[in-house]
């Protein structure tokens, strides 16, 4: 067996067969076959697709490339959240210490961002002290103590994955479904939870576009989960624009303090009630959907749901002092504000651009080794549906450089589209499971 078959059998549409998955993955993850083979394979999987069963075998492998994380000790059900990938995505800063303040345990691992999406560990790093790499002993041990851990992916949980999904980045290979799908639920099976919430966004924010592929998505999943003994549910929410208000590290993370504080945007309020209340019922803690989100609003305004959080930053040596204090995070040196050029409501904000102008403002990386500025960003004030007047203030942006400032000033203006009839939005759009 060698890669150069498995290539030119992949090129001309062939099934791969278990065995030839696994030998790429083995051989890949040891250094035994070039980047650029590989970037071949995966190019020819893009093209010409996987059936299911390929896909199953992918993701198999992957999640046996490393360690598998046992979780058993935390209890019979740990549930895992994880996002398809957005603009202004902070529901895990907000859905991770309002799950564990209904006493269900949270290890969660999150990613760093790449590119015009967010990561959840670069968000948390902007709170001063905050250490998200720690021994898996210590992940562990810190769910025990405190019902909660966040940290990224420092441990050897399915380093196939790693490569091959930089290696997608470089290559124009991320948004395919058998390749989406494999790498995501590697990462879950590694991560040791046996039942799974995913949110699967859809739109100009989201790798998958339309309905109809995020449903394709979901189903392969769902259907992965199954034959690794996970429960899996996905939830497909909208990423037309972006979620909530605040776009970049330091402003997610204040607005997500903020929500913990009672100030729920509508949108983010929806798509993290409605997981929270499926991760609740997976960990059997409550079948009742409705009766399960009445429980997460009532931690929010007890304030169990923010004291959870002072708990989870302390707990992993951050300055709590930025919590109490939101307006002790280190500010942008340039804020512009973008005020609206005519009269109208806004019917659409697309929010792969504002993505894009957040990331080139400095908020995101291009590559894996761009240093990411926390301080910059974009706020919304006006969303999909709210009507604006003439000269009225829509965004702000928060820059370090005059230049960069005026670009996106330009660039969110020419993104925000403006009508003289509402638009009405959905913001969770259908449950899969």
């Amino acid at each position: 067996m060698n890669i150069i078959d498995i290539i030119a059998k992949k090129r001309d549409g062939k099934e791969l067969s278990e065995e030839e998955i696994k030998y790429f993955i083995e051989e890949y993850t040891a250094n035994r076959i070039e980047d650029y083979q590989a970037a071949a394979l995966v190019m020819a999987i893009y093209i010409n697709r996987m059936s299911y069963r390929e896909t199953k075998d992918l993701t198999m492998a992957m999640a046996n490339s490393g360690d598998i994380l046992d979780l058993s000790k935390l209890g019979e059900n740990v549930v895992d959240k994880h996002s398809t990938g957005g603009v202004g995505d902070k529901v895990t800063l907000i859905l991770a210490p309002l799950i564990a303040s209904l006493g269900i345990p949270v290890a969660k691992m999150s990613g760093r961002g790449l590119g015009f999406t967010g990561g959840t560990a670069d968000k948390i790093e902007a709170i001063p002290g905050y250490n998200t790499s720690i021994s898996e002993k210590d992940f562990i041990d810190n769910v025990k103590k405190i019902g909660i851990s966040l940290i990224t992916q420092t441990l050897n949980l399915a380093p196939a994955d790693k490569k091959i999904y930089a290696l997608r980045d470089t290559i124009a290979c991320t948004e395919s479904i058998p390749l989406i799908a494999s790498s995501i639920m590697s990462k879950k099976i590694a991560s040791g939870a046996n039942k799974i919430v995913l949110d699967v966004t859809c739109g100009y924010g989201a790798f998958m576009k339309n309905l109809e592929q995020a449903e394709e998505l979901s189903k392969t999943m769902i259907e992965i989960g199954k034959l690794a003994n996970r429960e899996t549910i996905c939830i497909i929410t909208d990423m037309n624009e972006p979620l909530g208000y605040a776009v970049g590290n330091s402003l997610e993370v204040i607005e997500a303090i903020n929500f913990l504080n009672g100030d729920m945007p509508e949108d983010l309020k929806d798509v993290v009630i409605e997981l929270g209340a499926y991760m609740i019922k997976l960990a059997g803690k409550g079948d009742n959907i409705e009766e399960n989100k009445n429980k997460l609003l009532e931690n929010i305004k007890n304030g169990k749901a923010y004291n959870k959080f002072v708990e989870l930053v302390q707990n992993q040596g951050g300055d709590i002092s930025y919590l109490e204090d939101v307006n002790k995070f280190e500010k942008a040196t340039i804020i512009k504000e973008v005020r609206a050029e005519e009269e109208g409501y806004i019917k659409e904000i697309n929010a792969e651009t504002i993505g894009k102008i957040s990331c080139d403002l400095g908020a995101g990386r291009k590559t894996k080794s761009d240093k990411i500025d926390l301080t910059v960003g974009i706020v919304l004030h006006k969303k999909v549906g709210d009507y604006t007047k003439k000269g009225e203030l829509i965004a702000t942006v928060y820059a370090n450089n005059e230049e960069k400032a005026n670009y996106a000033e330009k660039e969110i203006l020419n993104t925000y589209k403006i009508g003289q009839e509402k638009v009405t939005k959905k913001t969770v759009i259908e449950i899969i499971s």
